[in-house]
């Protein structure tokens, strides 16, 4: 069995909602939370950078006044996702608000540094660092990652290449701190099988796009509904990093989805770069499960049903001994 820290313990559901550029704010975190899954949002959504600060103290204000009012339920805690990639010029600003607010998750990308977890644990939070092979698991763990997210084949966004299946294994194998999955994911039986897996949690993204309380435009939510695996790409051209985006925005941005050129990994951009999360729709795989725009808290109410539903049927008898 994994060895959670305490923030992590006793989720009503084993999920944490990805942090998605644009798309996070306040108002989806706090209803992620609230719902009983760990919401999050990246720091760079704050902006100017000075917002930042006055959304975690929304964030934290609404959760504490949850609590108040339902004792019984209280709200999950929430996650600020950090960019450590040499281009984010905020980093060391938006770590002073993290340090000073106290932030109980961090999720940090694209690149492990050693400074920003310290700083994290100087205070006793706890750091996931986004990975997508077994190489880059361990560095970040030897740098002081408290938890590690899968991030496999067919996740929104910046998306790595391998199988949940060798993904999860491989990192077990040596690893048995927590474990996000993300890829995928947007039923409630996905985040049972994530954990029969080897995984904690479920990483959900994409499905959140289409809520009411998401930061995206109508017509991205409703290209979600409309959508299956067979309208998501691959590319790099974007950003200077692969990920998962949807086609109509492709095309709509006068692009052919179908021969997009490769783009210079050296010339990454993120945050910097809005157009390319604006315009161009990151997404993954698993929206067909996506029927309609509907409010986080319904969301992950069909979630529960869902893990609940699929726990039942595995309880059941099999075939093979009846």
């Amino acid at each position: 069995m994994s060895k959670l820290p305490r923030a992590l313990r006793n989720l009503p559901l084993p999920v944490i909602a990805s942090p998605m550029f644009i798309v996070s704010n306040p108002k989806l975190v706090i209803a992620q939370c609230t719902s009983g899954v760990v919401g999050s949002m990246p720091a760079l959504n704050a902006r100017p950078a000075s917002q930042l600060d006055e959304w975690l103290h929304e964030i934290e204000e609404a959760l504490a006044a949850h609590d108040r009012a339902h004792p019984e339920a209280p709200a999950a805690p929430y996650a600020i996702n950090q960019i450590v990639h040499k281009s984010n010029d905020r980093l060391e600003h938006d770590m002073e608000v993290v340090v000073r607010r106290k932030v109980p998750i961090v999720i940090t990308s694209l690149g492990a540094r050693t400074d920003v977890n310290e700083a994290v644990h100087s205070y006793g939070g706890i750091v996931l660092h986004d990975i997508i092979n077994n190489t880059f698991a361990r560095k970040a763990v030897e740098k002081g990652a408290d938890g590690l997210i899968a991030v496999a084949t067919g996740a929104g966004g910046h998306a790595g290449i391998k199988s949940p299946f060798a993904l999860v294994q491989e990192i077990r194998e040596w690893f048995d701190g927590p474990v996000a999955l993300s890829g995928s994911i947007a039923t409630g039986g996905a985040v049972l099988a994530a954990q029969a897996m080897g995984a904690d949690f479920a990483y959900i993204g994409s499905a959140f796009i289409a809520t009411h309380e998401a930061r995206a435009a109508e017509a991205y939510k409703q290209m979600i509904v409309d959508g299956t695996s067979d309208d998501i790409v691959y590319s790099n051209l974007f950003t200077g990093v692969h990920g998962n985006y949807l086609k109509p925005s492709i095309r709509a941005a006068g692009l052919d989805p179908e021969n997009l050129p490769e783009s210079d990994p050296s010339k990454m951009s993120f945050g910097s770069d809005r157009k390319a999360w604006k315009d161009i729709w990151g997404c993954g795989q698993g929206i067909s499960a996506v029927k309609e725009i509907t409010h986080a808290a319904d969301l992950v109410a069909r979630l529960k049903r869902e893990y609940a539903q699929a726990r039942e049927r595995l309880a059941m008898p099999s075939l093979a001994t009846v």
